[in-house]
């Protein structure tokens, strides 16, 4: 089945002089595959029976999140709403974390929802080496393409003083243009990977953050929808 992708303003990503914005663009997705890329009225016209979403703001690439094993198995998210009341809403970390006196199943069942946080985050990848079995599977079955960690460059730490970066789940942590946390292009032949965010262009995405994002698109399968 055909279906058209649209919204205010199409980003293709990649090199600067190749990325240039599409106001009113579209992507035309055939399976899991970007079948054609250009302004929404002519693939409308050519293709009058594709299903069609539409989406306002921006769609771009999605986008990529480093240190993912830290955020899935050294973080815990609490189930909403039943643990909640007991641990709060945020996530756990840390001594508090060695607390929970944590279990395999319950590792996956976390990662679960951190997978679900990342994906309404606009996130279609993630780099990290996942050693808990649970975990790895849950990451697996979210669709997120996994990245191994890159090489070690010494400790990152931020200004003098200030310790260390934790990892995060906002892609834009520590980057300083939108276009550093894309993960891939939107280009005819490439895979159906995207997302949409609710924001009139990048310099407003990396301003709001990635929690504007409307919709996430992995496969070709829409994994995230804002309601």
């Amino acid at each position: 089945m055909l279906t058209l992708h649209t919204a205010d303003l199409l980003v293709p990503g990649g090199p600067e002089d190749a990325a240039v914005p599409l106001t009113a663009g579209a992507v035309l997705v055939e399976g899991d595959r970007i079948a054609l890329v250009g302004p929404y009225e002519d693939l409308a016209a050519r293709y009058p029976h594709a299903r069609v979403r539409r989406w306002p703001g921006l769609l771009a690439p999605g986008l990529l999140v480093r240190s993912a094993d830290q955020l899935l198995e050294r973080t815990y998210y609490p189930d909403d709403p039943y643990e909640v009341t007991e641990l709060g809403a945020e996530p756990i970390t840390g001594e508090a974390l060695a607390d929970l006196k944590m279990t395999e199943p319950r590792w996956g069942h976390s990662a679960r929802r951190g997978t679900q946080k990342l994906l309404a985050r606009g996130v279609v990848a993630v780099s990290g080496r996942f050693t808990v079995p649970s975990v790895r599977t849950a990451v697996s079955r979210s669709g997120l393409t996994v990245l191994p960690p890159p090489p070690a460059a010494g400790p990152t730490v931020a200004p003098a003083a200030a310790g260390p970066v934790p990892p995060s789940l906002d892609p834009f942590a520590g980057r300083s243009a939108v276009a550093e946390a894309y993960y891939g292009t939107l280009q005819e032949g490439g895979p159906a990977r995207f997302a949409a965010f609710a924001v009139p262009d990048e310099a407003a995405l990396l301003a709001e953050g990635a929690t504007t994002c409307v919709a996430t698109v992995i496969g070709g399968r829409l994994l995230h929808r804002r309601r």
